[in-house]
């Protein structure tokens, strides 16, 4: 089938040349021509502008578009006047769920069909496949079977059955408008937290040399009891690589963090200031509407800001509420 691409980073391009590699025909645009001439070379055809694009594209038209979550709606401010009853946008950023409601709603009066897609597997998707969280309407989403299963890993790679849905070969139609972009929320919500609790494991056992350290004893500092207790130098990258055979908390962040070990032991390369994209908030803020308990989501969400200094002003006030009742003056 013919397919348009809008959004050419590093996980829409490697989507075009899945796609293509499926045998699919590719129309790509980006703001970069760059991008664009790229894939060109690589068999797509490439477009220079949006209306460039839209008449490349044959009816009933589908669109795939891959782009930050800010510019999905002045995007379609642009494209909907250039499309027809029928044609299909397909949005496989990480949209907030509410948003495609509005959007499906939207668009429905003018016969445009929308689906929301929710989108993992980052810059090893190429070789690994995506995953896809889908929702929309039940026709289309049927329609575009074709673009999906080419996307997805395909075939199940064990773990109980599925029926007769899809999702053993990794794409699911989820439900409705905005069920896709709502199940890939909490997908990264999960992520988050299985990131932080990677995170702070590595940390203690980095950490379990402290006995060898001497520490000073003042009134600022917490004594170490035992420090012959904590004399170990472990060995991160080994511990890791261990961990990802046989052992119940393998997964492939494990052989991300794994990987990351064997190239840079220290991780010096990275400061430390951890992103979040909006979907932990969101996840967090529908938790709340829904009165899930949701504490870990939280906790690791909330890292990632003090991550960044936002919990600087924060640390200030407690040293300036120790300074106040006690005397207690900061530590270089």
């Amino acid at each position: 089938m013919q397919i348009g691409m809008i959004g050419l980073g590093r996980m829409g391009s490697n989507m075009v040349r899945r796609l293509m590699r499926a045998g699919h025909s590719l129309v790509v645009f980006d703001r970069s021509s760059n991008a664009v001439n790229t894939l060109v070379s690589e068999g797509a055809t490439g477009a220079t502008s949006l209306a460039d694009f839209v008449a490349r594209l044959s009816t009933p038209r589908v669109l795939c578009v891959m782009v930050p979550v800010g510019a999905v709606d002045a995007l379609l401010d642009e494209l909907v006047p250039l499309l027809r009853p029928q044609d299909v946008v397909v949005d496989g950023g990480n949209s907030l769920f509410q948003d495609d409601i509005a959007r499906h709603a939207r668009l429905t009066p003018r016969g445009i069909r929308y689906v929301d897609m929710g989108t993992s597997g980052g810059v090893w998707g190429l070789e690994r496949g995506f995953c896809l969280m889908i929702g929309g309407d039940e026709d289309v989403v049927a329609r575009l079977d074709p673009m999906f299963a080419a996307l997805s890993p395909g075939g199940a790679s064990g773990g109980p059955s599925s029926g007769s849905t899809t999702a053993s070969r990794g794409y699911l139609h989820c439900g409705p408008p905005g069920a896709g972009h709502f199940v890939k929320m909490i997908h990264n919500a999960i992520e988050y937290g299985l990131m932080a609790a990677y995170a702070e494991g590595f940390n203690v056992l980095e950490h379990a040399n402290a006995g060898k350290t001497s520490v000073e004893h003042d009134a600022e500092t917490t004594p170490l009891r035992h420090p012959e207790h904590y004399r170990y130098d472990f060995d991160l990258a080994s511990i890791a690589e261990v961990w990802r055979h046989g052992s119940v908390i393998s997964s492939w962040l494990l052989d991300l963090t794994a990987l990351a070990f064997e190239q840079n032991g220290s991780l010096d390369k990275f400061a430390g200031r951890v992103s979040d994209s909006g979907e932990g908030r969101w996840a967090l803020a529908a938790a709340n509407d829904v009165s899930a308990p949701v504490p870990v989501l939280a906790t690791a969400l909330f890292q990632r800001f003090a991550s960044r200094g936002e919990a600087d002003f924060q640390n200030r006030v407690l040293s300036a509420m120790r300074w106040g009742f006690g005397g207690h003056a900061e530590k270089s």
